[in-house]
């Protein structure tokens, strides 16, 4: 056994079988305690979003929570102030108007509550055939106005405009080297599209849970890799599975 990071998604992943996110619970509780491996949550949520859930479900605080579907880390959840040194790395080449004017000119984008809008997130909701053929022109849109920016979407309906050095993926890595550990101790958990960027930014292992959702098991089929692993269980058994398959969960922990 040894230290790791476990960096997860929670709607649908870490969250869905209460049995199970009991049971996973344990496990990180005592791995933390005997080898010091830490927790992250990384959700698309807001961080209002994330207390709703937080407090339905009983979730135990992470070691650091990052919200806004990667352009926002929480180190005092509570206290509510978003990371300064991640929040400066995402100002340059954008400019919210701007990113929002461009989305203006798309008809079929229908914007998502306010407590979604961040200051390095404009969130829309948008159907996957309208989709397909927005967001080539929407790209184009922004590239034209000189932002450099990334499109991300996820569930069949849910697009999200972030500055091109944000998303799940990097501030994974961020808190990985501030924290100090490989990308062979870091373990990413995830369902739906926008936890490609967790699997696909560099070296770290990988757990797809079983219910994960197609567009995010077409990149796996077509970016397969050794240090990705697709769980046959669902929610937090999953992880569970595929901590397992890493050698991260063995002897009584967990039980």
């Amino acid at each position: 056994m040894t230290r790791f990071l476990l960096v997860t998604d929670l709607d649908d992943t870490l969250v869905g079988d209460a049995d199970a996110l009991r049971q996973l619970d344990r496990f990180l509780a005592a791995s933390k305690a005997r080898h010091g491996s830490r927790v992250v949550y990384s959700t698309g949520r807001s961080l209002t979003l994330y207390h709703e859930l937080a407090a339905e479900r009983g979730l135990p605080p992470p070691d650091a929570l990052v919200t806004a579907v990667g352009t926002e880390i929480y180190f005092e959840i509570d206290a509510a102030v978003a990371d300064p040194a991640w929040s400066g790395q995402l100002a340059d080449g954008w400019d919210r108007q701007q990113v929002a004017a461009a989305a203006g000119g798309f008809g079929d984008l229908q914007a998502q509550p306010a407590s979604e809008q961040r200051p390095y997130k404009i969130s829309y909701f948008v159907a996957a055939q309208a989709a397909a053929e927005i967001l080539p022109g929407l790209h184009t849109a922004l590239a034209a106005r000189g932002q450099r920016t990334q499109l991300v979407y996820s569930g069949e309906r849910h697009l999200d405009i972030l500055p091109a050095g944000a998303g799940k993926g990097l501030a994974m890595q961020y808190l990985r080297r501030l924290w100090g550990f490989a990308a062979a101790q870091t373990v990413a958990c995830g369902d739906s599209g926008n936890d490609i960027a967790l699997f696909g930014v560099g070296q770290e292992r990988g757990i797809i849970v079983g219910n994960a959702r197609p567009e995010l098991l077409r990149w796996v089929r077509c970016n397969a890799a050794g240090r990705l692993y697709l769980a046959r269980a669902h929610h937090a058994k999953g992880i569970i599975e595929g901590l397992r398959h890493f050698g991260f969960l063995g002897g009584d922990e967990g039980a």
